[in-house]
């Protein structure tokens, strides 16, 4: 028996009926051999962690814009912290840890420079519009190793491309728009969990908002700290979700109604708020100016691949790989005149 098949053997062993077992796996669009010492979910965790389109998360914004200091969370703070999250609830309920992990990690790997306001700006410039969870999938299916794709397994595609959830219900009541694990239903919850909290931490510390406006019944209900505030989340997602047996992973009544009050917060006071959206609409002019130069002079930018897809898909591809620094300075360099040195 190989190292994997005794992984294989101790998750049946030890994890709950209703968790997605490796072995269980739909497979890759390419067959591949199995791994002698990783499960599926691993190789497919190692895969993510390991891309260009990881690494580029962290000089990409979660709310306010990384280059204006050193702790404001970028896109792959964001993502380890909602992977620690998803991680915790997993291994409280028994679910698969690995499969929940490699989700997580590569929930957001098709997001834009400049955070929602760069997925905005591409939904309205681009002729098929844009989302980021759909242009995750992309990035793992088409788009890593050159073109090949990352080849990972049903499930953690599946878990990418239903994790986000706009401004509505965290659990949609569409079973078409949820995960189809237990596990893929962790990491969208996770990710609110995540970014509530770490959103109002960023803002705080920018001077938009202080600790003491947030509504006195919320932090009632869910505690005043960064950190009492997670747990307060998480100990309800464990505590609902065993109570009902695994049927779904779900918040307790009170703690959902305060988490959705605390994101309709979120937006009036932070992601609406005049003077963060008065920076962001700068980069709206960024990326519109980039994107019009790349569609007249494509061939420094857009790739050949992947074949058969549209001009405008393969370009909205190159304007969303971009990071925060590149996007600068590529407009700095496309759009800001010469200085000439004096002789």
């Amino acid at each position: 028996m190989s190292i994997r098949e005794s992984l294989e053997k101790l998750e049946k062993e030890i994890l709950s009926e209703k968790a997605f077992l490796s072995a269980q796996t739909k497979g890759r669009s390419r067959p591949e051999r199995p791994h002698p010492l990783r499960t599926a979910f691993q190789r497919d965790r190692d895969r993510i962690i390991h891309s260009k389109s990881f690494r580029r998360l962290k000089h990409k914004t979660q709310v306010f814009l990384a280059p204006y200091g050193d702790h404001y969370r970028t896109r792959l703070t964001h993502t380890l912290e909602v992977s620690q999250i998803a991680r915790t609830i997993a291994k409280a309920v028994r679910l698969n840890e690995d499969l929940t992990e490699a989700i997580a990690l590569g929930h957001d790997l098709g997001h834009t420079p400049f955070g929602h306001a760069g997925e905005e700006t591409l939904a309205k410039l681009l002729p098929h519009g844009f989302s980021h969870s759909a242009q995750s999938l992309r990035v793992v299916e088409k788009l890593e190793y050159e073109g090949k794709g990352l080849n990972l397994t049903f499930e953690v595609k599946d878990g990418i491309s239903k994790h986000s959830k706009g401004r509505g219900d965290i659990l949609s009541k569409k079973k078409q728009q949820m995960p189809s694990t237990l596990e893929g239903q962790i990491v969208r919850i996770s990710d609110v969990i995540a970014y509530v909290n770490h959103d109002i931490d960023d803002a705080v510390r920018a001077g938009v908002i202080k600790n003491s406006d947030i509504p006195q019944h919320l932090t009632k209900v869910l505690g005043r700290w960064h950190a009492s505030r997670i747990d307060s989340m998480v100990g309800s997602v464990v505590k609902t979700s065993l109570k009902s047996g695994l049927e779904q992973i779900s918040l307790g009544k009170e703690i959902e109604e305060a988490v959705n009050a605390l994101r309709e917060f979120l937006f009036e006071r932070v992601y609406f708020n005049s003077k963060a959206k008065r920076e962001l609409e700068k980069t709206e002019k960024i990326l519109t100016d980039i994107y019009q130069h790349v569609r007249i002079h494509p061939e420094d930018y857009v790739k050949s691949y992947p074949q058969g897809d549209s001009f405008s898909k393969r370009c909205g591809d190159f304007m969303a790989g971009m990071t925060d620094l590149f996007a600068l300075r590529l407009y700095e360099r496309l759009f800001f005149p010469l200085t000439w040195p004096v002789l």
